[in-house]
């Protein structure tokens, strides 16, 4: 069996960790297959939007395998890898399409910095998050201790991280980490109709529009504007005015239908 699968439905790519024996642990081998996994959905131009996922209802993923990370101090080299092949959360990272992350269960250290990579988080009832990088003696090398404090506040990403206490699905979804929160059987269904969603949109314009959030994220609010202002206006000049008239119909439409 493979240690992470693909399922193509429709537009939409379903990323699955498979390791459900062992909760889904980052080996290396499962994730070097993640990075060609994000590397072939990205390229294909059939795959407008992703779901990553976990197999099993017990872990999204436990994170790093400590067990074969304890064999080899060389081993610990993996929380500070820049390699996609190494570094999950630079698989993600190098696909531009959108990424819903479908927590179905764990997310414990790196794979709660797994989960931090996806642009939107989805979790059902089972789902929890725990960082436990502290307890275990190894400092996060993957991006959490700057995106967590981020998303839910630097007080409250403290109190994660220096007692590695779990955070249940419900609180994390109060304190914005997750989008919403839905039974386990409803977590697939949902996480892939807002993907769909977002493939319904041009992927050129998705992507750019990706990009534009994730590079002012990391800067001032004046850095930030000034970059939309800077992008916005090489974009929008290229846009003709017909093509706005007709989107703008397409939208109304969708609008009806929704109501």
């Amino acid at each position: 069996m493979p240690l992470v699968s693909i399922e193509l439905a429709d537009s939409v790519a379903i990323v699955t960790l498979n390791r459900p024996e062992a909760m889904n642990a980052l080996s290396s081998a499962l994730r070097a297959e993640l990075a060609d996994a994000m590397r072939a959905v990205a390229k294909d131009d059939a795959v407008r939007a992703v779901v990553l996922t976990g197999a099993g209802t017990r872990a999204f993923t436990a994170g790093l395998d400590l067990k074969e990370l304890g064999a080899s101090t060389e081993g610990l080299g993996a929380a500070n890898a820049t390699d996609p092949r190494d570094n999950p959360v630079k698989a993600v990272e190098q696909c531009a399409k959108p990424v819903i992350g479908a927590i179905n269960g764990v997310a414990i250290t790196g794979g709660f910095e797994l989960a931090l990579a996806c642009d939107v988080l989805i979790a059902s009832t089972n789902a929890r998050f725990a960082d436990t990088h502290a307890r275990v003696g190894i400092m996060p090398g993957w991006g959490l201790s700057q995106k967590l404090s981020r998303m839910i506040g630097i007080s409250r990403a403290k109190e994660l991280s220096l007692t590695g206490n779990f955070l249940d699905a419900a609180t994390a979804e109060r304190w914005g980490l997750v989008n919403r929160v839905v039974q386990a059987e409803e977590l697939l269904p949902v996480a892939t109709a807002l993907a769909r969603d977002m493939a319904n949109i041009d992927p050129v314009m998705v992507a750019a529009y990706k990009r534009l959030i994730d590079d002012g994220f990391g800067m001032s609010l004046a850095d930030g504007l000034a970059l939309e202002a800077q992008r916005s206006t090489d974009a929008n000049r290229q846009v003709a005015p017909e093509a706005v008239e007709q989107a703008r119909l397409a939208v109304m439409a969708r609008g009806r239908s929704q109501g």
